[in-house]
């Protein structure tokens, strides 16, 4: 993983209209950015992530669901006690664009 200013710096982009997806090698080459917990799962980028309780994965969820409201670029949640999972991919695109990446590497930052 490489240092997360790189990603994490930028900022989503609007879509408009259809948008190409990233081709499969682009993909890997952006996913060694990352938590090395990523996995890209059939057009999507997913991350699983085991916490204590309940309060601990509702709180990381709550932070994420304020990143993607200031990136205008949203992941689906799925939150149970002791896990988060976050899948993030482009529906503009029927598949993953630089913006998953984005926001895949400030939810890395949020620690």
């Amino acid at each position: 993983m490489s240092d997360r200013g790189g990603l994490a710096a930028e900022r989503c982009q609007a879509c408009r209209g259809e948008v190409a997806p990233l081709l499969a090698d682009e993909a890997e080459l952006l996913l060694r950015e990352l938590d090395p917990a990523w996995e890209l799962e059939a057009q999507r980028l997913h991350r699983h992530f085991r916490l204590p309780g309940f309060n601990a994965p509702f709180g990381l969820a709550a932070r994420i669901a304020m990143l993607a409201e200031r990136e205008g670029h949203h992941p689906e949640l799925h939150l149970g006690y002791g896990h988060l999972d976050v899948e993030l991919s482009t529906h503009a695109a029927n598949g993953l664009t630089r913006n998953d990446f984005i926001l895949a590497a400030k939810i890395d930052a949020l620690g």
